[in-house]
């Protein structure tokens, strides 16, 4: 099978293109589009021929993993346009290139896209985004499946892992212990999410299309906690007591983006194909990577 995977660069991209390169019989390339890596492709989602001029030089997937969106919510609502620019057209221009040629695709969407009222989530879960970000990944979630049924659309949230860039919470307060210096967050105490390990998602992906499974899916971890809790499982797993954690309300916090509260996902219908599949802990992974670089 010939995979293309759109944002490799990113934590959730770079883990599919690490898994889906390591099975028999694929082939695999990655893109970026403005952090380059070595290796990798740079391919401009937003020019409409640019995945048509691609495949001319190298070759036309079976498979296209999209992975780029802007997925920073408060950037994304404070600049909807951007938003809508980087996670809607560029998804768009990359349905229609699936659509001339007949290329299947995994997409990933958010638990954003539910209010945070009743989390955490199962895919038949009512959907109303409270934010840019979700409305604007309801919309490649929905154009995505009108476009072709035989599309995945995998659901995740709070992601964590091993990233080049430490972009992510986890690997950001790995870093930060590291250096041995005070520590000062403030955190919501009450906003409740499944954080997810990117590895997790990725090989979650990589069963999914092997056994051609189309439509929504949750992939999430079991653990359930907020903000805070995430954060001390680090803290306390790597021994670090340097720190100064206010927890704060949501509404005290300030974001420019509303968050769904009780939020997170459940990943029954994967759990359901797929019952041995054991999803990581936070702690696990903490305990396995305290001492490693996060890059």
């Amino acid at each position: 099978m010939k995979v293309l995977v759109i944002g490799a660069s990113g934590l959730v991209g770079g883990e599919c293109l690490r898994i889906f390169s390591a099975e028999p019989g694929f082939q695999v390339a990655g893109s970026y589009f403005s952090f380059p890596l070595p290796a990798l492709h740079q391919i401009d989602t937003l020019q409409p021929d640019a995945l048509d001029r691609w495949a001319e030089e190298h070759f036309l997937p079976d498979l296209l993993i999209q992975c780029g969106a802007l997925t920073h919510v408060d950037r994304c609502e404070q600049y909807p346009e951007e938003s809508f620019r980087l996670t809607v057209q560029a998804h768009r221009n990359i349905l229609a290139f699936c659509k001339r040629h007949g290329v299947r695709m995994v997409a990933f969407s958010t638990d954003y896209v539910f209010d945070g009222r009743s989390g955490p989530y199962r895919e038949e879960d009512p959907v109303h985004p409270l934010s840019v970000y979700g409305r604007h990944k309801l919309i490649v979630e929905e154009e995505t499946l009108e476009a072709e049924p035989r599309h995945l659309v995998l659901r995740i949230t709070n992601v964590y892992g091993r990233e080049i860039r430490g972009k992510n919470f986890v690997a950001r307060l790995l870093w930060q212990i590291k250096q041995n210096k005070p520590i000062t967050l403030r955190l919501p105490v009450d906003q409740y999410s499944t954080p997810t390990c990117a590895a997790d998602i990725a090989a979650a992906a990589l069963l999914l299309v092997k056994e051609g499974q189309s439509g929504i899916f949750h992939i999430a971890g079991t653990d359930y906690m907020n903000r805070v809790e995430l954060a001390l499982t680090v803290l306390r797993i790597c021994g670090y007591t340097n720190y100064d954690l206010e927890a704060l309300p949501t509404h005290k916090l300030g974001q420019p983006a509303p968050r769904p509260l009780f939020g997170g996902l459940i990943a029954h219908k994967f759990k359901e194909r797929f019952p041995q599949f054991i999803f990581s802990s936070v702690a696990e992974f903490v305990k396995n990577n305290k001492d490693q670089k996060t890059d």
